[in-house]
């Protein structure tokens, strides 16, 4: 299944923040991605649908199995198109603007070699 890449920014912030915190609410997702409530509302509401989360009775949010294999591989393309492009001197803010946004373009091909140079030179 193709997820969109707004769906997979809010998998990747429930990823972060349940490894950060323990636990996330939509209040958190709200605070970390400076989104509206209602934003957020509709967008996990989507994100239930599609089966990539579950919220619980006291609105505690959780991945699925799916949502955990998508969240993953958008962290590890963030995280490795990041480090690449601050292993060329970009600086870290600009990188991380960057990699946000290369994450969801790249072909899996483009990502794999890029993986794969970083891997060899050992920075990864």
């Amino acid at each position: 299944m193709r997820i969109r890449s707004s769906a997979e920014d809010y998998l990747e912030t429930i990823l972060l923040l349940s490894k950060k915190t323990g636990t996330v609410r939509s209040k958190d997702i709200v605070d970390e991605m400076g989104f509206s409530k209602p934003s957020v509302s509709v967008a996990m509401k989507k994100l239930r649908q599609n089966n990539l989360i579950h919220m619980n009775e006291d609105g505690y949010i959780t991945l699925t199995e799916d949502g955990e294999e998508a969240a993953e591989r958008v962290y590890e393309r963030h995280s490795t198109l990041y480090d690449w492009l601050v292993s060329i001197g970009i600086n870290q803010n600009q990188a991380a603007a960057d990699a946000c946004r290369m994450e969801h373009i790249l072909s899996e091909d483009t990502f794999a070699a890029i993986k794969g140079l970083l891997e060899a030179r050992g920075d990864s």
